[in-house]
């Protein structure tokens, strides 16, 4: 059986909002998903993919009324897509595959042609289990992107089309992940931080090993994390402080967020975390980067 996503995962998923889907069921019966046994809406995989080329529609001029005319042979050509990705087997890339997939990935943002680098990040994922895809793709990925943004080779509308894209991608693959809840995790970024593409990648690695993830996202208040810590009493909670706005803001923020311990260890990242390593360490946190550092926190 396919697997089903609640509405506002499929938002998330297809990048059309959960109003819009609504609107496209109700005046064009654009999808016809199936209820939980407590109503709610579950979409599969081939509605996702649906959605998507609609957007993809709409966005290159089409309207909706239009598109929908479309739907028949939209179907089967997703049908036929996805039945080939399931009879495929994913072979391990060969060496210098992640970096060619990289580079492609940058190239193709560089031309604004999403398509392209949507299709190069499905390859590679499908290629890869996914740790290995946020380790080996997407993290290194994301730092090149950042630097070349600094540097300002590369503008706003190429670092968002990267970053979208390969969100909705991480949004898939924790939906994916095992629930086995060994142990829990409180993943958050700092109040004035939404840069949470990396602590989604945090929370994928903790989801991979079993742990139960509660993901609270960008520009979270300490005071709301501190009510969290103490109902859930995670065993971790995993911060990410990416946006630098030096070093006192930096050590008052994480004092602020880390008030409330219980008996959670607490972990940093970000590009902000890296700069003031120091002053993690002096507050009894820690940043955890190495293979065998995650290997030791995850158990």
């Amino acid at each position: 059986m396919e697997r089903t996503y609640r509405i506002n995962v499929a938002a998330e998923m297809s990048g059309v909002s959960e109003g819009l889907i609504r609107a496209w069921e109700r005046r064009y019966g654009v999808l016809k998903p199936k209820r939980t046994p407590s109503g709610y809406r579950a979409y599969t995989e081939s509605d996702i993919s649906v959605l998507k080329r609609l957007k993809q529609l709409t966005e290159e001029g089409v309207s909706i009324a239009e598109a929908v005319k479309l739907l028949p042979s939209i179907k089967r050509d997703v049908k036929e897509q996805l039945d080939k990705a399931e009879r495929a087997t994913p072979k391990a890339p060969k060496a210098g595959q992640t970096d060619k997939w990289r580079h492609e990935i940058l190239v193709a943002a560089e031309r604004l042609d999403q398509q392209t680098l949507e299709l190069v990040l499905d390859e590679a994922m499908a290629s890869m289990p996914p740790v290995a895809f946020w380790e080996e793709v997407l993290a290194p990925l994301q730092r090149e992107v950042g630097e070349r943004w600094h540097a300002g080779t590369l503008t706003v509308a190429e670092e968002h089309l990267v970053t979208q894209a390969a969100r909705q991608r991480v949004i898939a693959l924790l939906h994916q992940a095992p629930r086995r809840s060994k142990r829990h995790v409180v993943a958050a970024c700092f109040p004035n931080d939404e840069h949470e593409l990396g602590l989604m990648g945090a929370a994928l690695r903790f989801r991979h090993a079993g742990w139960r993830v509660t993901f609270l996202g960008a520009r979270t208040p300490a005071e709301h994390l501190a009510r969290v810590v103490r109902v859930v009493q995670p065993q971790v909670v995993a911060l990410s402080a990416v946006n630098d706005e030096g070093i006192a803001r930096f050590e008052s923020t994480l004092t602020e967020m880390m008030a409330e311990r219980g008996e959670a260890e607490f972990i940093v990242g970000g590009r902000a975390a890296e700069l003031h390593a120091d002053v993690v360490t002096r507050v009894g946190a820690r940043i955890v980067t190495t293979s065998a550092e995650w290997a030791e926190l995850l158990g």
